[in-house]
């Protein structure tokens, strides 16, 4: 887990009937800091919500009997616990009826990973829960989370959505070395049934913009996958 971990940990409550997502959840917020316990129905989750304190919800609609709505609407009867909504269903009316519960925000199935832990930060940041930095320095690298903005040695550098969170997954994990497979997890998302190869055309094209030839900070680890090194 990073250094900046402390004993008084976010709690967060995943509510999901698929096992892969629940996993996705715990290792990836798990990583982050983050406690991640786990719900796979609706009533099991109500239960745990009575008895036990959490700074965050994050909550399937399509649930097994009480599904994610129902779920929303008694909670909110008696608790201002911030709700992260999932769904498979991208309908506006969907994501109205989940705010109009009382929901903090929206993510429709499959996100990346970064999507998802941006969208944790924001909730928790309104809710006045310490997060993360905004700001991420790594050699003469700055990059601003809020912003959306990457510099080096001063300079601004014009990134795609894709490779500023390819940039952030790797400044964030420095010295730890990543296969292929779980860039494409962390960074696509869970549910991205892509080429490894992509991975490498997105480094590549990083590289070229940071101005990292040869690789000096983004390194190829051969035969395993890629680090982020910055001595």
């Amino acid at each position: 887990m990073p250094e900046s971990q402390t004993e008084n940990l976010v709690r967060i409550l995943a509510v999901d009937d698929e096992p892969n997502i629940i996993e996705f959840l715990r290792v990836g917020l798990g990583y982050e800091g983050y406690q991640v316990d786990a719900a796979m129905d609706g009533r099991v989750a109500l239960d745990r919500l009575r008895q036990e304190t959490f700074d965050l919800v994050i909550l399937d609609v399509m649930l097994p009997g009480l599904d994610g709505f129902e779920i929303c609407k008694r909670v909110r009867a008696n608790s201002n616990v911030p709700i992260l909504m999932l769904t498979a269903r991208d309908e506006v009316p969907d994501r109205v009826t989940g705010l109009d519960l009382g929901a903090d925000d929206y993510l429709t199935k499959p996100f990346s990973f970064a999507e998802l832990l941006g969208r944790v930060r924001a909730i928790l940041r309104r809710r006045g829960v310490v997060v993360a930095q905004a700001l991420v320095r790594g050699a003469d690298i700055a990059l601003d989370r809020e912003a959306h903005t990457v510099e080096r040695a001063g300079n601004s550098i014009t990134l795609t959505a894709k490779e500023f969170e390819l940039l952030e997954f790797f400044m964030t994990h420095p010295r730890q070395v990543f296969r292929r497979e779980v860039i494409l997890d962390r960074v696509w998302g869970y549910d991205y049934a892509g080429d490894t190869s992509l991975v490498d055309v997105h480094i590549g094209h990083l590289r070229d913009k940071l101005g990292d030839r040869p690789p000096r900070l983004l390194r190829t680890v051969h035969g395993v996958g890629y680090v982020w090194r910055e001595d």
